[in-house]
């Protein structure tokens, strides 16, 4: 089987050199969305022959560059990387379990820029409307040892032992080319970003292809690279319309209620939080509008272009 790497950029220019770099052995393809900070100069300038660029002419969002990318690639596994992500080994046992062990999708080792395992956000469970609840009310950060948030992060896991897993990040995922057309893409409804990863593999899981880790195979990740160069605003507001998405694409509808109850309810107490940590009333108008989305969801069960089944 033969393998693609794509990397989808967004003002990445500071770290997609170490990424592309550790992947000269392979066939690369690069799609930057409307970055402003110079990431398809900076990707020109490597001059790998390895790599292909697409510089799109807007911000597509992470799931249409995905789909962009994938769509016009001749090789039967693709290779999702983030380019904040550097591989520190051969990613040939991904191809190996995708061909001979018959896995729609496997994932290898994150590693933080400590050397540490990334636990709790490499791999996951998929989440149930309780976990997306106790998210959205902040419960799983104030006290994480709860049984809920500690089964949706796999806590305690042997990160030692390869196996089958649930929803690996899209930071770094691999996945036969035929299921990616089976499944009709990513979900380019999760716009710009979030959420797009955890649906795919969902939907991969339902057909009842295997999804598979093997720690044999390790990058290190730096983490939310290009995620953090958006406006607060957008941040917070992107979150939350690509959960409550999510909600109303996979819950029954007390399930996706319960998560938009949990988004109104928790984003009062944000904003009263926000607003005394940054000294401004910004954080009102921001969780108002998180507000309105929660109550939206409750109500009509869609949210901004996502809609119940």
């Amino acid at each position: 089987m033969t393998l693609r790497v794509v990397v989808v950029t967004y003002n990445s220019a500071g770290v997609v050199a170490r990424c592309l770099k550790s992947c000269r052995d392979l066939a690369v393809t690069v799609v930057d969305n409307f970055s402003s900070d110079g990431t398809g100069l900076r990707v020109k300038e490597l001059r790998l022959p390895n790599v292909r660029l697409i510089e799109n002419t807007e911000n597509r969002g992470f799931a249409a560059a995905v789909n962009q990318a994938v769509a016009e690639a001749p090789e039967d596994v693709i290779l999702l990387l983030n380019p904040d992500v550097e591989l520190l080994s051969s990613v040939d046992p991904l191809v190996e379990a995708i061909d001979v062990k018959g896995c729609g999708i496997a994932t290898g080792r994150l590693l933080g820029e400590d050397g540490r395992d990334q636990s709790g956000f490499s791999i996951r469970r998929f989440p149930s409307s309780m976990t997306l609840a106790l998210e959205a009310l902040g419960w799983n950060r104030l006290f994480p040892g709860n049984s809920v948030n500690r089964r949706y992060r796999y806590v305690g896991r042997n990160w030692d032992k390869e196996g089958e897993v649930e929803q690996p990040a899209g930071a770094f995922l691999a996945f036969r080319r035929a299921l990616w057309r089976q499944l009709g893409g990513f979900d380019e409804r999760f716009r710009p970003v979030w959420f797009e990863d955890v649906d795919f593999c969902r939907r991969a899981s339902q057909t009842g292809a295997m999804i598979y880790y093997l720690p044999i195979v390790t990058a290190r990740h730096a983490g939310g690279d290009s995620v953090q160069r958006m406006p607060w605003e957008c941040h917070v507001v992107a979150w939350y319309v690509s959960l409550l998405k999510y909600a109303s694409k996979h819950f029954r509808p007390p399930g996706r209620r319960g998560v938009g109850v949990a988004v109104a309810v928790g984003s009062v107490f944000r904003a009263l939080i926000f607003t005394a940590r940054r000294r401004s009333i910004r954080p009102v108008a921001v969780y108002a509008k998180v507000y309105r989305l929660g109550v939206q969801s409750v109500f009509s069960g869609t949210v901004e272009g996502g809609q119940q089944r």
